[in-house]
């Protein structure tokens, strides 16, 4: 019996099982014809080789068969796939953010929530949005799983057919706290969605101004602390305007963390590794935050001295 948690329960369990249903009856009838040929044609019973003629008929069988197959199950998973791609008209929209390594969801009227609450019945399209690196948005229960890529546009949807709170996963290794990026879908009915919405407090104007809201945006807070805390990357605190130990091409050197330092930090993330972190554990954001975006991070990273 099929789960009601989703419209894409049934076709994509029926793939499941037709596919897994013939891979196994292969694999058990291949293996026992291998068995039988083993014992029916070895060295003991057969010690002369003999001639086998090809057989046009045999050959065109074991050619046309499993092609037949293959376009079988092509087809079961393009029908399945194809509805999770057409959006019906009027369907409610949610913004979903991920960033390391956490979920947000925005709604109409700047609504911001870190649980997924959604009406029962109703079709939803989630767009998809990353400004950091590759994460996924999967929720097992409902038989969707799509990629949230960083400068791409994608989406997904579906319409709820139960009520309950179901799993939320990333399901693309994004660094070290990956595993813990979780959240929860909860389907409730319309009215007390109703009523959780309007009752969900617009976004709050940003502390800080437009620099913290960019870095906020770009997912920079997940790696750099503003209290001193020591996360994946060293802290903003008190570092604008210090020296500090930097190794570049593999020596050691101090320089000053100025506008200069910190542009070729956002644009050349390994040319000058702060401390002893590794390489590669930032991206390069050239072509996401322009020089005026520079500015106002200045300004803002100056006012944590």
């Amino acid at each position: 019996m099929f789960s009601n948690a989703s419209n894409f329960v049934q076709g994509v369990d029926t793939a499941f099982a037709i596919i897994v249903g013939i891979s196994l009856f292969f694999l058990i009838g291949l293996t026992a014809l291998m068995i039988y040929f083993v014992i029916r044609y070895s060295r003991k019973r057969h010690p002369k080789t003999e001639y086998v003629k090809d057989n046009p008929w045999l050959e065109a069988t074991w050619i046309g068969v499993p092609l037949i197959i293959v376009l079988y199950m092509f087809y079961i998973g393009w029908e399945g796939f194809l509805p999770m791609r057409q959006v019906p008209e009027g369907a409610m929209k949610v913004k979903a953010i991920g960033k390391m390594w956490v979920y947000e969801f925005e709604y109409e009227g700047n609504k911001v929530s870190d649980t997924l609450v959604l009406p029962i019945d109703k079709p939803v399209r989630i767009d998809l949005y990353s400004p950091d690196v590759l994460h996924g948005f999967s929720v097992p229960a409902f038989r969707i799983k799509e990629d949230m890529v960083p400068v791409k546009d994608n989406y997904t949807w579906f319409k709820p057919g139960e009520l309950g709170e179901f799993d939320l996963f990333c399901t693309v290794y994004c660094g070290l706290s990956h595993s813990s990026m979780h959240s929860i879908v909860k389907i409730v009915p319309e009215l007390e969605f109703n009523k959780w919405l309007a009752a969900l407090p617009v976004r709050k104007k940003e502390v800080g101004g437009q620099g913290k809201k960019i870095l906020d945006k770009n997912g920079c807070f997940a790696c750099h602390s503003v209290d001193g805390t020591k996360l994946v990357g060293p802290t903003f605190k008190g570092s604008y305007g210090s020296k500090i130990k930097v190794k570049t091409n593999g020596a050691v050197r101090e320089v000053i963390f100025d506008e200069k330092y910190l542009e070729k930090s956002i644009y050349e993330p390994d040319a000058d590794i702060s401390g002893e972190y590794p390489q590669g554990l930032m991206k390069s954001y050239k072509k996401v935050i322009s020089k005026e975006d520079l500015v106002v991070i200045n300004d803002y990273l100056k006012g944590l001295k």
